[in-house]
């Protein structure tokens, strides 16, 4: 019986993965020739901009065998970007993994999005190797890399190869040092093994056996070491990859479940989604939600790329045709627990699209609005006639320009980006508006206290009236209105954390004249509960007062030493908040806060002010609250702070009341 392994290669920029799934296709006999990146012929970065700049930006999936006989293992590899700005892209793929390989380059080492990705793999208890790429470049050092990933990755890592001469010897069990290691590492997190372990030593197979089921576990990172160019060390790799990654898991049999992790679109424009299935069998013509949108067309990835199938079922990724509301992000059949878990930070900017012709902006937004169902984090906005999207980093600008040109022939530019800032409520407030009672048109009545939460809490609903006291829909409708007016609160920014408690209820029961059918203007409808939530949802924000809150980054800066007095006083007109420096043989290692909105600037600077031997790394850390004046944003929605207004938008009269 064939086994599946749904593997994921992550890396920072630059470190090789495009061209090790380039090797691991050709060692496969999938492609006859290795692409380059450099020269833009790979199989995984199909699009112009990806070939041109030599970057992955989307993920792409492939399949291959890499053992046959009475074991074989089929591998679904799924490429992904490397460059910080694309993480999102990044963190659609995990929640379809069974394992994943972080590859390094043997120059560079350990680098930020190393470190952002290694803690991400470990939170997420997804089983990892590791591989030292590019150890035929000048100034390769896998001893220094293997320290680093000590130091800055996992002391739970073990060095299954050696390099001698340019040359990848595997280690085994004749050597008496890697034994010694590999006891030692898998003996932390097995009491019987350590105490076998000090009583005088541990048979080689066991080991072995061992080492498979922490590395499942996510508790020990094997590290291999080669050259995805040459070749050298690959073969290593990938025994490792079919011995040591537990394959994908599931009942066919089972309740269907699966989740979509990338969209793209057809040589005709239809809609094509990718999805891992977990468990089930999914068929054509099979209709997924209540009398949703039917499969006309499924295709397994296999061998390379898609192939038509009837049906596919658990472990396996499908493409899926005929569903034109689908989404990134949105189940198959039941969703998976946890699948709805951020793993990354949000984006931190926003930019305004602009189209290089006034008369196109409905083409734009209608262009973009398509790319938004490839990368939900785009978070379209549109303010009167300007239309935002959310960023990561500058180059994805470069990409949406390039696309909307290529994809829809369309020119634009932007506006310079913009922090995405958000509130936090101050104290608690409450508001209240009766049904038949003014200044309330609505036949609706809704009571809403709003309170602030813990950080990182999210938006909680509760009910504090009786839930039979109107009919569910209505409560529905309250609760998915207050979630969508919290994306702009008093200021304009996305109100997080807090508890909002429904208050009071009331509705007016159906009625209708004598022998006459239903009339709604007798009658509470969820338009009603949908219209008047807003209004009493901002007046509670008013009560509580919300302040705003930027990004903020955690930062790590490594200068030389001459150079810290030259870094200092920048650091302190960007706003950061260095702690004291740590003396790193001739270099200062700082670490420290920045706004996000200062950490481009940064970037800028460093290479000047360190002769281009400054290294910087960040992430986001926390939100904080504005010093100075309180940013707003435009609003996008009908405005209920100001109430007359909002009245007339969304009813275009206010109804009198009976």
């Amino acid at each position: 019986m064939a086994r599946t392994l749904n593997l994921g290669i992550v890396a920072h920029v630059d470190a090789g993965k495009t061209s090790l799934t380039e090797r691991l296709l050709f060692a496969a006999g999938v492609i006859d020739e290795i692409g380059s990146v450099d020269e833009g012929t790979t199989r995984t970065d199909a699009g112009h901009l990806e070939r041109w700049r030599g970057i992955t930006i989307r993920s792409a999936v492939v399949s291959f065998p890499i053992r046959s006989g009475p074991d074989p293992v089929t591998v679904n590899l799924i490429d992904t970007p490397g460059h910080p700005d694309f993480i999102a892209e990044v963190e659609r793929v995990l929640g379809v993994l069974d394992g994943a390989v972080l590859v390094l380059s043997a120059v560079e080492g350990v680098q930020a999005q190393t470190r952002v990705l290694m803690r991400t793999l470990q939170r997420l208890r997804i089983p990892t190797l590791l591989f030292v790429n590019k150890i035929d470049r000048m100034g390769a050092d896998v001893d220094r890399v293997l320290a680093g990933v000590a130091r800055r990755l996992t002391p739970a890592a073990v060095a299954m190869t050696g390099v001698r001469d340019g040359e990848v010897l595997p280690h085994g069990p004749a050597d008496a040092g890697f034994t010694a290691r590999l006891a030692e590492v898998l003996a932390e997190h097995d009491d019987a093994l350590l105490a076998q372990y000090v009583d005088g030593g541990i048979p080689y197979e066991r080991l072995r056996r061992e080492l498979v089921a922490q590395v499942a576990q996510a508790q020990v990172h094997p590290v291999f070491a080669g050259s995805a160019i040459t070749g050298a060390g690959v073969d290593a790799l990938t025994a490792g990859i079919a011995e040591l990654l537990p394959a994908a898991d599931g009942d066919p049999d089972g309740p269907l479940s699966g989740t979509v992790f990338k969209i793209e679109r057809g040589p005709a424009g239809e809609k094509v989604a990718y999805a891992r299935l977990h468990s089930g069998t999914l068929h054509v013509r099979d209709r997924l939600g209540d009398g949703g949108s039917k499969v006309t067309a499924l295709a397994a990835v296999e061998g390379g790329g898609p192939v038509r199938r009837q049906a596919v079922s658990a472990g396996q990724i499908a493409t899926l045709r005929g569903l034109p509301d689908i989404r990134v992000g949105d189940p198959v059949g039941a969703p998976r627990p946890g699948t709805a878990e951020r793993h990354f930070a949000p984006p931190t900017l926003e930019t305004v699209v602009v189209p290089a012709t006034p008369a196109e902006g409905g083409a734009l937004h209608a262009a973009l609005a398509l790319l938004a169902e490839q990368d939900p984090l785009i978070d379209l906005r549109r303010a009167g006639r300007e239309i935002a999207v959310s960023l990561y980093g500058e180059v994805q600008k470069e990409v949406v320009q390039a696309t909307l040109a290529e994809e829809f022939g369309l020119e634009v530019g932007f506006r310079e980006s913009t922090t995405i800032c958000v509130e936090r409520l101050d104290g608690a407030g409450a508001a209240v508006e009766i049904m038949k009672a003014e200044p309330n048109p609505f036949l609706a009545t809704v009571g809403l206290r709003v309170e602030p939460g813990p950080a990182g809490s999210g938006v909680v609903f509760r009910l504090g009236v009786e839930l039979g006291s109107m009919p569910y829909a209505f409560f529905v409708a309250v609760e998915e209105t207050v979630r969508e007016t919290l994306r702009q609160g008093l200021h304009g920014w996305q109100v997080l954390d807090c508890t909002v408690t429904m208050t009071h209820s009331g509705y007016a029961p159906r009625q209708s004249h004598a022998h006459a059918t239903f009339d709604k203007s007798m009658s509470s409808t969820a338009r009603d509960f949908r219209q008047l939530t807003p209004l009493v949802l901002m007046s509670a924000l008013q009560q509580a007062g919300t302040t705003v809150h930027e990004p903020m980054h955690r930062f790590h800066l490594e200068v030389p030493a001459d150079t810290y007095g030259a870094v200092l006083p920048v650091l302190s007109r960007l706003r950061a908040v260095p702690q004291a420096p740590l003396p790193n043989g001739t270099d200062h290692l700082l670490d420290g806060v920045v706004p996000a909105a200062s950490v481009h600037r940064l970037e800028q600077l460093l290479p000047a002010l360190s002769r281009g031997e400054g290294v910087l790394e960040s992430e986001f850390d926390h939100y904080e609250p504005v010093t100075g004046p309180v940013p707003k944003r435009p609003r996008t929605d009908d405005d209920p702070l100001h109430r007359k207004e909002y009245l007339l938008r969304v009813e275009r009269r206010v109804r009198p009341l009976p």
